[in-house]
């Protein structure tokens, strides 16, 4: 993948430090030692009154305890809020100093902050630049450390990976891997890499005495070794969370976005652009289901919800989607997933094609770019199979297409690889990178077991072919919660095929779905019937029973039945 950016940067840009860090733009020749501080600002977007900017520093000089930055600008350009910085400003005099939790300043490090600010007429650029009294981008011989906007950077090094899993390990998270560790045969997949769920602010720094995000990348670095070494986190605490069901819902209103960005992205960007962790890889997963819910579930459908029709209207998904991507995009080290849902959700071109317009109309806007975007990610959580080996969607059946079957019901797509596949290219075609790469989550899609076939379906029927010859025993693809006869999936696999970054594992295997009955909890989670096994369905599963497990926990929470079922039902088989 490509990930160089292509978004005005209206200010010079930067050099690398020691910390492997770089900022590649303009003269990509200026030595460190000969500048002694960089600084980026960057407007994230403007309109007819204000404008919103984010500025980088990067010291290229002895470690710093503390930090100020100055500038003026030429015209009327008013700050009316910051973040991640204690900003003053006098006349046309601006300056930023640093808040309490991010003072130190490495040699060769970097830290960002933003603000929001008010303008008529122009608003240009400041000229000049100091760090603690000291002129930035100004080399010794009094030249400049690149030119005004144009370039790439805004975080980008110069340096990210085509495929970030490529010739990586990938963090296993100690907290996941003792619980499955302690199961029964559960040892056989400890060592596995899974993802790590901030789904609440709380856990962010760690939730009943359990590790935080900082704990993690301490323990990824442990991990690292001498090579790479990918982290993935999933983000997932948007205002009005899974709007269409109750079992993942949040803690925040479908009001907070202020919220969600002060109290939950940027705590989380902060933490990650710590020099400390720059060469670490992180692969963030953006927000599950939340933007696929606005394309089908937020008017003029029979699964339409009020919730996700509110989440439409005030825009708080797309706002708080380009928020993440903007801020964790300007990471040198971070690649962005943006949840994609999966084929037995986006699989009809009449779902698919406005998924892909939705798509690039949130990473084209509220300060995000395509180039923020590394790929997209498609089964999140779910169980559809990565490849249906004895049915293909061409399949025909006595002059009849499989897609006439009740099971695959006139979709294009009938498992998740072809489906990445052919939404990596219409991505493509819409405007996003060509680099762009596709993961899979396999961590429980393997639908091993005895009821899995071993051929195809006899050809008497559509519908006999497809139910005898399809791997995944689902009562309906829209079936999502603690699914009966699942299995663990794919192991965790670099480039397994044409597009696809990665086989992952993002949703830990043993971790609930959702409770089976209502669960009086502090986490914001309601009871959706979708996880109830007595539940005879609604509009998204065409009305079928819901195949969810009994007795099933909170959403998140440690389900030893489940776990035992997916190590009996893994594909390919455990050894």
């Amino acid at each position: 993948m490509s990930h160089s950016r292509t978004s005005l940067f209206v200010a010079v840009a930067l050099v690398a430090g020691t910390t492997g860090s770089a900022f590649l733009v303009g003269q990509a020749g200026a030595a460190t030692s000969s500048i002694p501080c960089t600084v980026d600002y960057k407007v994230q977007s403007q309109w007819d009154t204000g404008f919103t900017a984010a500025v980088t520093i990067t010291n290229n000089t002895a470690a710093k305890s503390s930090w100020s930055v100055k500038w003026s600008y030429a015209g009327n350009q008013k700050v009316t809020n910051a973040w991640n910085t204690k900003l003053s400003q006098s006349g046309a005099d601006v300056t930023a100093a640093n808040e309490s939790y991010n003072g130190p300043l490495a040699s060769g490090g970097s830290v960002s902050f933003g603000f929001n600010g008010s303008y008529s007429g122009t608003n240009s650029v400041p000229a000049t630049f100091t760090l603690d009294g000291v002129a930035c981008n100004v080399d010794n011989g009094g030249g400049t450390g690149g030119g005004t906007g144009g370039g790439t950077g805004g975080g980008d090094t110069g340096s990210r990976a085509d495929n970030p899993y490529t010739g990586a390990k990938v963090y296993v998270n100690p907290e996941w891997s003792a619980k499955a560790a302690a199961e029964p045969g559960g040892s056989r997949i400890a060592n596995q890499p899974t993802a790590v769920w901030l789904d609440r602010i709380a856990a962010i720094n760690g939730v009943d005495s359990g590790m935080g995000l900082r704990a993690h990348l301490d323990e990824a670095l442990k991990q690292k070794g001498s090579g790479d070494l990918v982290v993935q986190l999933v983000i997932y605490d948007l205002p009005g969370r899974d709007c269409a069901a109750l079992a993942s819902n949040g803690e925040l209103g479908p009001n907070d976005l202020d919220k969600y960005k002060s109290q939950y992205i940027d705590p989380i960007a902060s933490i990650l652009s710590d020099p400390k962790y720059a060469g670490l890889r992180v692969a963030t997963v953006i927000e599950p289901d939340s933007l696929p819910n606005l394309v089908t579930n937020a008017g003029g459908t029979p699964t339409t919800t009020d919730a996700c029709v509110t989440m439409k209207s005030n825009g708080n998904y797309e706002k708080g989607v380009g928020y993440a991507l903007d801020k964790l995009g300007a990471i040198p080290n971070v690649y962005n997933y943006i949840d994609a849902a999966h084929h037995g959700w986006l699989g009809w071109d009449s779902n698919l094609d406005p998924a892909v317009q939705e798509f690039h109309k949130v990473a084209t806007s509220n300060g995000a770019s395509v180039n923020d975007v590394a790929g997209f990610i498609v089964n999140t959580a779910n169980y559809s199979p990565t490849t249906e080996p004895y049915l293909k969607v061409t399949d025909t059946v006595n002059g009849q297409t499989v897609r006439q079957s009740k099971w695959v019901d006139w979709n294009q797509y009938v498992d998740e690889q072809s489906f990445a596949q052919a939404l990596r290219s219409k991505l493509v075609a819409s405007g996003f990178d060509s680099g762009i790469g596709m993961l899979i989550d396999t961590s429980r899609n393997g639908w091993g077991g005895t009821a899995r076939p071993t051929g195809p379906g006899a050809p008497t029927t559509v519908d006999g072919y497809v139910d005898s010859g399809r791997v995944d025993r689902r009562i309906h693809a829209g079936n999502w919660c603690n699914q009966s006869g699942a299995g663990i999936g794919e192991r965790p696999t670099a480039a397994p095929a044409a597009g696809i970054d990665a086989y992952v594992w993002v949703k830990p295997p043993g971790e609930s779905d959702g409770n089976s009955a209502a669960v009086p909890n502090d986490e914001g989670k309601g009871f959706d019937r979708m996880c109830d096994p007595t539940y005879g369905g609604n509009a998204r599963n065409g009305n079928n029973p819901t195949g969810a497990l009994p007795n099933s926990p909170l959403a998140g929470h440690w389900f030893s039945a489940q776990f035992q079922q997916l190590i009996q039902n893994a594909y390919p088989p455990l050894s």
